[in-house]
């Protein structure tokens, strides 16, 4: 079982508004980024989760969100609010990490499940 020490911490978190990305450097030397998207569609909240696997939501129509605000949450997490009012997803540290590190990986699995329940990326209206 992994341990708080084993898991990388961030040193530098920077908000790219315009470019609609997060961007954080972690203390094992990894810089990830994350872009604002793939942050709302795989937020950790009960809404886009759910309580378990088989009930995680696929949310469609954010290809234009945005990232309103960064709030920190104690030390081990940050909140993220969007601009499309969603703001309920802790994101933590390891969790930020791992959607990093498997970035590609998720998305595929996003556009898939997409295309899947034909949905789309781009915003209704």
């Amino acid at each position: 079982m992994e341990t708080a020490a084993a898991t990388p911490w961030p040193i530098e978190i920077r908000l790219k508004s315009a470019e609609k990305r997060l961007e954080i450097d972690f203390d094992d030397g990894i810089a990830l980024g994350y872009p604002a998207e793939l942050l709302r569609v795989e937020s950790p909240s009960a809404e886009v989760q759910g309580h378990g696997p088989s009930q995680k939501q696929t949310v469609a129509g954010k290809r234009d969100v945005g990232i309103v605000r960064l709030e920190p949450v104690g030390n081990y997490a940050v909140r993220i609010v969007f601009d499309d009012g969603h703001s309920t997803g802790l994101f933590s540290w390891p969790y930020l990490y791992d959607l990093g590190r498997r970035q590609e990986e998720i998305w595929q699995a996003y556009l898939k499940a997409l295309a899947e329940h034909g949905l789309s990326r781009e915003p209704r209206g």
